[in-house]
């Protein structure tokens, strides 16, 4: 997710777009995020004109929701559950957690004092969650509401050995390239459009006197994104699918191809800012900010990651869409990938309030008080665009909404937690190191096969 906000929220649903079906229309600064706060009383309606969402009265209610969000994601978060506490009289708590969330809920199972709900990040913490007997279902009424709002792909993502417990309720949009717009504009530089043109631009970059890309490389978890958008859009989803749930081996040819195409970037140490060195022991928020500063002279003319940058940018002096422009992550194979991250409201202490809890978070009432308040997507097709204040937003909501089932979730997501989702293991450490020496991709076929052969066992 990890920006003020935590970097592994944003790295969670993986969605196969046609390029056409994400041309940003960026015409407007993306820091434009005020919005009044919804207001209600007596159990009505007014997140949204005409809500026809039903909900219990639940004075004398006390609920606790956990998640790992801080700074505007939780400030904002605070927001909805206000929003729910005035239609139905309960009283939420929110209970901040440490990453990763599913080790921080195990403690609170230990101790017998679990939240009523929690925000999990991954479909396999979710999957944890079940197989420990720690998550409950949702009900019918939740099942409802999440049939109204999601498509069925969505609504499959919340699940194990079908029956529902997850509900999503934010996403991210992780296939993004923003670039220094001052930066192109003195090489002639173009937006790629194919990994191809991409590595010219790298090259017309570098020409024109700065360094072509900010790599993100000491946090671990933009690298799997790097690895997943390459894989799907030349792998194809088929073979994307089979790797995530372990059915094919680390060192398959599709894992070669895909690492061999990566180190066409990552081999090239003038390409990166600070060189391969200086990229591993780059943090997420400084690959960003050493982007859009130092005017047309920045230390990276372009970064890879989401539409979370936009928080990160809003740091620096630059403005989205004229400072800091983006292009969708360049097409490998047939198709660019899009992959975004999301998290999902579990319940771990049934009740009707729980319940219904977890019926408003699915629910288009409460994502459209978060998507006025900015830095937010929501996978629920209900949520009006207009909600979304700017175009940016709007363009990649849209996006997002208008893949319908053709999605694919974050393969480091879908696998055990120690393989695809902890620092300094697995697929986290195997990709620090592909970094540090992309030269050696057969030695990292086979860490990274030997890592999930013994992550996937326990």
């Amino acid at each position: 997710m990890r920006s003020t906000l935590r970097t592994p929220t944003f790295r969670r649903a993986a969605v196969a777009l046609a390029v056409g079906s994400l041309t940003l229309a960026l015409t407007s600064c993306g820091g434009d995020d005020n919005s009044d706060e919804p207001s209600g009383k007596d159990g009505k309606d007014t997140a949204s004109s005409g809500s026809s969402l039903q909900l219990p009265k639940l004075d004398g209610k006390s609920l606790e929701i956990a998640a790992v969000w801080t700074g505007d994601e939780q400030k904002n978060f605070k927001q909805v559950l206000a929003e729910f506490e005035k239609r139905t009289g309960a009283k939420v708590t929110f209970v901040p957690a440490q990453d990763p969330i599913i080790n921080f809920i195990g403690s609170k199972v230990a101790g017998g004092s679990p939240p009523d709900v929690a925000m999990l990040p991954q479909p396999g913490a979710i999957k944890q969650a079940v197989d420990k007997k720690w998550a409950k279902p949702l009900d019918k009424d939740v099942q409802a509401e999440l049939a109204k709002n999601y498509s069925q792909g969505w609504q499959d993502l919340g699940k194990v050995d079908g029956k529902n417990y997850g509900a999503y309720y934010k996403a991210a949009n992780k296939s993004l390239i923003w670039y220094n717009a001052a930066v192109f504009q003195n090489a002639a530089a173009k937006e790629p459009k194919t990994w191809k043109e991409f590595l010219t631009t790298c090259q017309a970059l570098y020409d024109s006197g700065v360094t072509p890309v900010s790599v993100a490389g000491a946090d671990g978890w933009p690298l799997t994104d790097w690895f997943e958008n390459i894989y799907l859009s030349q792998a194809g989803p088929e073979k994307y699918d089979q790797l995530a749930a372990h059915k094919i081996k680390w060192t398959d040819p599709s894992v070669k191809q895909a690492l061999t195409t990566l180190a066409q970037l990552w081999g090239k140490s003038d390409y990166l800012a600070g060189g391969n060195k200086g990229a591993v022991g780059t943090e997420f928020t400084k690959s960003v900010e050493q982007t859009f500063t130092g005017g047309d002279q920045p230390k990276g003319a372009m970064v890879y990651e989401g539409d979370f940058v936009q928080v990160n940018i809003q740091q620096t002096k630059a403005k989205v869409g004229t400072d800091a422009k983006v292009f969708p992550f360049p097409a490998v194979g047939d198709k660019a990938p899009v992959v975004s991250g999301g998290d999902a409201a579990v319940i771990f202490k049934d009740s009707p309030a729980a319940q219904a809890l977890v019926k408003f978070l699915a629910s288009p009432d409460a994502a459209t008080i978060q998507a006025k308040l900015g830095g937010y997507l929501s996978p629920n097709k209900n949520v009006d665009l207009s909600a979304y204040p700017n175009d940016v937003q709007r363009t990649i909501a849209k996006a997002l909404v208008d893949s319908g089932d053709s999605f694919r979730f974050d393969m480091s997501d879908q696998t055990p937690q120690a393989f695809g989702g902890t620092p300094g293991k697995g697929e986290w450490k195997a990709l620090q190191d592909f970094l540090a020496n992309p030269k050696d991709i057969e030695g990292t076929q086979r860490t990274l096969e030997a890592d999930a052969v013994k992550a996937y066992k326990d």
